[in-house]
């Protein structure tokens, strides 16, 4: 029996709060320890500075990743919480006002005036401040900010997105480990592409291409630096 819980979980949209943190985490993860790991051993003839440096680099971005991301989004929190408190006392002091704001909000939206100030009338006698967080603010379910599932999200994904790279430096030659990390980061970022436009319901292609050029952009970059640099570690 579908019911209209279960038909709404089945929206691409419910899952964008976490699916993006992760997404991020783990491109995060992948690019920015193979840019490391490729950086680092341009510039050196012995593996142990080159994992020495991927492992400090995972511990350090991961924890960074999630307190990062668990500050940006209890700051999204605060101010929903904010003006949610300022809802409240608007429909206190002014709740004729307020009713008037809501039906406006129904009727630009396509509904004819009476049957704007119908629903909104209904809405309120129902749940006036849900109406209001919902359809004045836009704050609803999915889009409200959750910086602990954020955060640990991220940071998981980071760390599965980290150890990937790691692997490379610990079963590849030192000569010729930058391009061992190159071609298995394009691998693994088509994957991650892959996986994530699935989840997302968006185009493939577009997804794949989108992170393998960033991602051999940032290689290249610290590979050049590495170059730049090299002096043997």
């Amino acid at each position: 029996m579908v019911t209209i819980d279960n038909y709404l979980d089945s929206h691409y949209i419910n899952r964008s709060n976490w699916l993006r943190a992760a997404v991020l985490g783990a491109n995060d993860g992948i690019i920015s320890i193979s840019s490391l790991a490729v950086g680092v051993a341009t510039a050196s003839s012995d593996k142990e500075p080159i994992l020495l440096a991927t492992i400090a680099g995972l511990v350090a971005g991961a924890l960074s990743m999630s307190a990062g991301e668990y500050v940006s989004v209890s700051s999204q929190t605060d101010t929903e919480k904010a003006d949610i408190e300022r809802e409240k006392r608007e429909l206190l002091e002014s709740p004729d006002e307020e009713l008037k704001i809501l039906s406006q909000i129904y009727e630009k939206r396509g509904l004819k005036k009476e049957t704007a100030e119908l629903v909104a009338k209904e809405l309120t006698e129902f749940d006036a401040l849900g109406a209001h967080v919902r359809d004045e603010l836009g704050i609803n379910e999915i889009s409200q900010a959750k910086p602990i599932q954020a955060a640990l999200a991220s940071g998981a994904a980071f760390t599965v997105g980290g150890v990937l790279p790691l692997l490379v430096v610990l079963f590849s030659p030192v000569k010729g480990m930058e391009y061992w990390l190159y071609g298995f980061t394009i691998f693994f970022l088509v994957i991650l592409g892959t996986t994530a436009a699935k989840a997302g319901g968006s185009n493939i292609i577009k997804a794949i291409l989108r992170i393998t050029i960033w991602g051999t952009i940032a290689m290249v970059i610290s590979a050049a630096v590495g170059y730049l640099f090299g002096v043997s570690v």
